[in-house]
């Protein structure tokens, strides 16, 4: 059995569909899971959500995908701009990692145009809502050679 790709959320990312949804839409993190499933299914992939308001259960998750995962999609949510200790425990990562953002970070207020984990990803997809998930899962098929 292939190792899952881990898609972890950042912080307020569980209050996906309740909070701006003027900027991250009406989806949950529920809807978006339930999408990932799907697609992973259809992509022969594995894909285990997780979300958590804490860095450090951030940091312990990409610890964990040394072992367990194929490859890291994250949203990181306002960790991208603020979490070394992120970027560092992804350094340490040698699978591949997707970085995703709901929002195109880079119209919105200048503090979050530069995100740490972005000096990591293979690739960043912002601005395309909650279909950016879908777009990496279907990026990292192509990385793990599931395609």
């Amino acid at each position: 059995m292939t190792k899952p790709i881990f898609v972890l959320n950042g912080p307020n990312l569980n209050l996906l569909g309740l909070r701006q949804p003027e900027i991250y839409g009406r989806e949950t993190l529920e809807d978006v899971a339930s999408a990932l499933a799907d697609l992973g299914e259809e992509l022969g992939l594995a894909v285990r959500a997780l979300q958590s308001n804490h860095e450090g259960q951030l940091v312990d998750w990409i610890h964990l995908a040394r072992t367990d995962a194929a490859g890291i999609i994250i949203n990181p949510g306002a960790y991208s701009h603020t979490s070394i200790a992120i970027l560092d425990a992804l350094n340490a990562y040698e699978g591949p990692v997707l970085e995703v953002h709901i929002s195109n970070i880079h119209k919105r207020e200048a503090f979050r145009h530069h995100s740490y984990v972005s000096g990591r990803a293979e690739g960043v997809i912002a601005g395309f809502g909650t279909e950016g998930y879908l777009l990496a899962l279907r990026r990292m098929a192509s990385l793990v050679g599931k395609r």
